[in-house]
């Protein structure tokens, strides 16, 4: 059985009020304040009855869901069970005697200082008091350290932890056992190509060496180390893929080293590649 119902579609756009000293101090949607007025033409749409019931019942559940009190429920469990993670904040943390962009660091850090010691914020679901939101924060300190911040910013985060340097080890499990590994990203992306790409124990192992080789005598960038490593060590295969005639290529720990031996003994070129 075919039933018709009719559907609502509004393709009318939203509008906001204007107006008080900024944006969010006022949002107020036009189509709340005037409902009749952006509804839109219905028009029939034909459904076979179960594919009607369910528009039909997600319709009416619509209806039941009082969204204000889900705002004020959402808002409540922001305040008191909030976590808010703020990366890299080493970014914003002036070097000592520095000068010109460290001034443009601290008014960064002064102007997030009052979020995390507690204030009011406007939100477009409403108020939000931080005073009981746990704040987190985590940077790399390469170039500077967590005393460059300003007093007033270290004293909001009392707790410091060290992270210890990735080790060959963690980077064996980084390409193997994520469902998103580099290894099973480019196995994917080549065979796209029609290409079949193994890599074996040995070779996981020395892609997982080389990287933490070249994290210790440069930067350490961490996991980020493999994205360059593994790029350079496929980059004739990618490039010669589309004409290659076999279906089938084994990297092993041979293949490994003649990709990528010589780049990572000579320390500057290893700065530049990887």
């Amino acid at each position: 059985r075919v039933v018709e119902i009719e559907v609502r579609e509004s393709s009318a756009p939203s509008f906001d009020i204007i107006a008080g000293a900024s944006v969010e101090e006022l949002d107020i949607k036009m189509k709340e304040m005037l409902p009749g007025l952006f509804q839109g033409r219905g028009r029939r749409r034909r459904f076979r009855v179960p594919e009607a019931l369910e528009q039909l019942v997600r319709e009416e559940e619509q209806k039941l869901v009082d969204m204000e009190s889900v705002a004020r429920t959402a808002i409540e469990r922001v305040e008191q069970a909030g976590i808010i993670f703020i990366d890299e904040i080493d970014k914003i943390a002036g070097r000592e005697g520095g000068q010109g962009p460290d001034v443009s660091r601290e008014g960064v850090q002064r102007d997030i200082l009052p979020i995390i010691e507690g204030t009011t914020v406007n939100t477009k679901h409403g108020m939000v008091r931080t005073d009981h939101i746990l704040f987190v924060a985590a940077g790399a300190f390469h170039l500077s350290k967590p005393s460059d911040l300003i007093p007033e910013l270290q004293g909001r985060f009392p707790i410091r932890v060290e992270l210890d340097a990735l080790e060959t080890g963690d980077f064996v499990r980084i390409l193997t056992e994520p469902k998103g590994a580099l290894v099973t990203q480019y196995r994917a992306l080549m065979a796209t190509e029609g290409l079949d790409i193994i890599f074996d124990d040995s070779a996981i192992n020395r892609i997982a060496e080389f990287a933490s080789l070249v994290n210790e005598r440069s930067e350490n960038i961490g996991a980020r180390r493999l994205h360059t490593v593994m790029e350079k060590l496929l980059d004739d295969i990618s490039f010669e893929a589309p004409d290659m005639t076999e279906s089938k290529v084994v990297i092993d720990a041979t293949y490994v080293d003649r990709m990528l031996s010589e780049i990572v003994k000579n320390e500057d070129l290893a700065r530049y590649i990887l």
